[in-house]
């Protein structure tokens, strides 16, 4: 698969041969939910917790005598039965998170970058590299018309551009490794650099 490569302002630089086997897949949506599950289950924070009887802060003396009242047997206050009593198997702290073996979760990512190239919303971007202005950027990102746009460059972010990009709405930018299936779906338009490109074919290979 071949791609036009483009700088910053617009005008081409070449093109780039891109790996079918990272970008020319028949995207499934049934892989792309699993990796995205898993991320968002592991993402949770499963701090949820609720008082049991034996948290709450109510007497434990019995309300009043077992026999002889007319109503039914309780002990204290504390029973999930009363208002503001213990809850009975509410949540507990937890994690969320569940496995996912790394072929999986590569097979994942392939199918993201495939899905995006044939949606049509892949963009091969030459080097991300600025002045560290943000008015600047956001005026040449404007022009491309990247609305949400998340941008992967090689094994490191360049510096000047990421400051640049810190304030843009909508604007993202990750490297290789920080490369992952839900950022690339949630965005329209998926950006990669030529240096990107090639450390995501290290990566998936």
């Amino acid at each position: 698969m071949k791609l036009d490569v483009i700088k910053l302002d617009g005008k081409k630089a070449g093109s780039v041969e891109l790996s079918e086997d990272l970008f020319g897949l028949e995207p499934r949506a049934d892989i792309l939910h699993r990796v995205v599950r898993w991320q968002r289950n592991n993402a949770q924070a499963g701090t949820h917790k609720v008082k049991t009887r034996s948290e709450t802060s109510y007497s434990t003396k019995k309300i009043y005598r077992q026999k002889g009242t007319g109503g039914a047997r309780h002990g204290d206050r504390n029973a999930p039965i009363f208002r503001k009593g213990g809850i009975y198997k509410g949540p507990t702290p937890r994690s969320h998170g569940h496995e996912l073996t790394k072929k999986f979760r590569k097979l994942g990512l392939r199918h993201a970058l495939s899905a995006k190239a044939k949606a049509g919303e892949l963009v091969i971007l030459d080097e991300a590299a600025a002045t560290g202005k943000t008015a600047a950027l956001a005026k040449q990102v404007a022009n491309l018309g990247w609305k949400r746009a998340l941008v992967i460059d090689g094994a490191s972010v360049n510096e000047n551009f990421a400051q640049a990009a810190r304030n843009i709405e909508g604007l993202d930018i990750l490297p290789t490794m920080g490369a992952n299936v839900y950022d690339i779906l949630r965005r329209d338009t998926l950006v990669i650099t030529k240096a990107g490109v090639e450390a995501l074919e290290a990566r998936l290979k």
